[in-house]
């Protein structure tokens, strides 16, 4: 397994937050991000967990929740990639991909645009 600090991980997650465009960033709404080091013990080998209400399903009820939850889970990713570039890589398709849950945006159609 390649080995990465959680700070340096966590660093990762940053960048490619950053590296979404500002338009995006500005549309997002109650949603915190999180990094830990595992997934649940029921989907060992999850990159990322979108847990929320994504904007596109929010009406007048939605008021005072608590934030919806982002999770991008080092440890799995460390395991399926062989170099730091193909950790880089694999976060930043990641968060893109929780990110885009929170638009409202499946799966399907995340793996059409090829964000898998």
């Amino acid at each position: 397994m390649l080995e990465m600090t959680v700070e340096e991980f966590e660093e990762l997650v940053a960048v490619a937050l950053d590296r979404i465009p500002a338009e995006l960033t500005r549309l997002m709404d109650n949603v915190a991000v999180f990094v830990e080091d595992e997934p649940p013990a029921d989907d060992p080998e999850l990159l990322g967990l979108y847990e929320g209400t994504p904007l596109t399903e929010r009406g007048e009820w939605y008021a005072g929740v608590l934030p919806d939850r982002i999770t991008i889970y080092r440890g799995p990713t460390l395991r399926m990639c062989a170099s730091r570039d193909e950790v880089v890589e694999e976060t930043e398709v990641t968060v893109v991909h929780e990110i885009a849950h929170h638009f409202g945006i499946d799966d399907e159609r995340l793996h059409a645009l090829g964000y898998g």
